[in-house]
């Protein structure tokens, strides 16, 4: 299973930007996905997560309203959304996937990870 993330960059506080997650290797459309984030110094910690076809979707409550989280799966990709960034959200953004499909909150409980793609919000 491949998870590759991409979009992450450098960005001031009040801009956007948009991952992409594009998977092969396994069922995607079978696959609950998610984005976590694991900032300098911190642990990782869960953003929102998607069960197989979008019908059901969970936010890190600190987040709901800025970020959106969207799956295409005839292309075997997820997106994130952000909007309104601030400096805390500097930080590794991860795309990972489930073999269940469906939507979780918690970082132990996806089973495959992607390496990261990096986000910086300037002040």
């Amino acid at each position: 299973v491949q998870l590759q993330a991409s979009g992450g960059g450098f960005v001031q506080a009040g801009g956007s930007l948009r991952l992409s997650c594009a998977a092969s290797g396994h069922t995607f459309s079978k696959s609950g996905m998610g984005w976590l984030r694991q900032a300098p110094g911190k642990e990782r910690e869960f953003v929102v997560g998607i069960d197989l076809n979008g019908d059901a979707v969970y936010y890190a409550s600190v987040l709901r309203g800025r970020f959106t989280i969207s799956r295409d799966n005839a292309k075997n990709t997820v997106y994130l959304q952000m909007n309104s960034l601030k400096p805390e959200d500097t930080a590794v953004y991860y795309c990972a996937a489930r073999r269940l499909y469906s939507v979780s909150d918690s970082p132990s409980r996806y089973d495959y990870w992607g390496q990261g793609t990096l986000v910086t919000v300037s002040s």
